[in-house]
């Protein structure tokens, strides 16, 4: 099985005119989409906004996400908690204890739900480790929110805009298995980081992928169109025996051709795939 998902709500017509948002009305119209074009998963958004809307915030809710994944074979393995986008973790060099007690909530609705693998937790934007004191209180915190077992045995994957080697000083302070590297290839590339050098500090770490393209200083384009250096990419994923999951994030086509694009975005990775030597059907 080629590990493809795809982030909620790219199946769909934007939700409220937003490029990524939980889809509060018509999140299981996605499942019977995405089993159509053979995918495995969906990338479950959790954010602030419709956040009591949201299937995994009570028991009814993942028990109704539990039967639509049961009805369509499409599961659900990770979660890109865009809460902490606007609710943060770290503040002023200093962790948040509320919200790191709400992401021990979230990381319990997930073993709840079942089948989670990890949740990725975005650190840029609004939410960037600005500062030596911020990357700081964050190795500490997850230090001590990973060996509490707080996380219910639930990876937590990082996305920053961080360089290299000072996203590298986290993992390596917090020396934890179950903490890894979300790699956006889009992100990266509007950075201007150089892929070797990203993979030589970091290709230890990685454990997901987010597939999208992007021009540098800029923004999200069509997947081969921006400055996103995917054969690079995908040598290093297959230099590194990467087996784990490449959720399609990449831009959005016209409104009402979501799965004509949703389809030509799995043949464009599934090419990368086969012509780098991984595993793709």
């Amino acid at each position: 099985m080629t590990k493809i998902s795809i982030m909620q709500g790219r199946l769909l017509p934007p939700f409220e005119g937003r490029f990524q948002a939980y889809p509060a009305k018509e999140w299981e119209e996605e499942f019977y989409a995405a089993a159509d074009l053979g995918l495995y998963s969906i990338e479950w958004i959790y954010e602030k906004p419709y956040e009591g809307e949201n299937a995994l915030s009570c028991q009814s809710g993942i028990e109704h996400l539990k039967k639509v994944m049961a009805e369509t074979g499409v599961g659900v393995r990770s979660i890109c908690a865009d809460y902490y986008m606007s609710e943060h973790l770290i503040k002023e060099g200093k962790p948040v204890s509320e919200n790191w007690d709400h992401l021990e909530w979230l990381c319990a609705q997930g073993k709840m739900l079942g089948g989670i693998e990890y949740i990725i937790l975005p650190f840029v934007d609004s939410s960037s480790l600005k500062t030596e004191e911020d990357q700081s209180a964050l190795a500490i915190a997850l230090k001590e929110f990973l060996s509490s077992h707080r996380n219910a045995g639930i990876e937590l994957h990082l996305e920053t805009d961080l360089e290299p080697h000072n996203f590298a000083m986290i993992f390596h302070k917090v020396d934890h298995p179950l903490l890894k590297l979300n790699y956006d290839i889009g992100n990266s590339a509007s950075l201007g980081y150089d892929p070797d050098e990203e993979f030589g500090v970091l290709g230890s770490y990685l454990g997901s992928v987010h597939v999208k393209d992007r021009v540098f200083q800029g923004k999200t384009v069509p997947l081969g169109s921006g400055n996103a250096d995917f054969p690079k990419c995908f040598k290093w994923f297959e230099a590194l025996n990467f087996n784990g999951w490449y959720v399609l994030q990449a831009a959005r086509g016209p409104v009402g051709d979501e799965k004509v694009t949703t389809e030509n975005h799995i043949n464009f990775v599934k090419n990368y795939l086969k012509t780098y030597g991984s595993r793709a059907s």
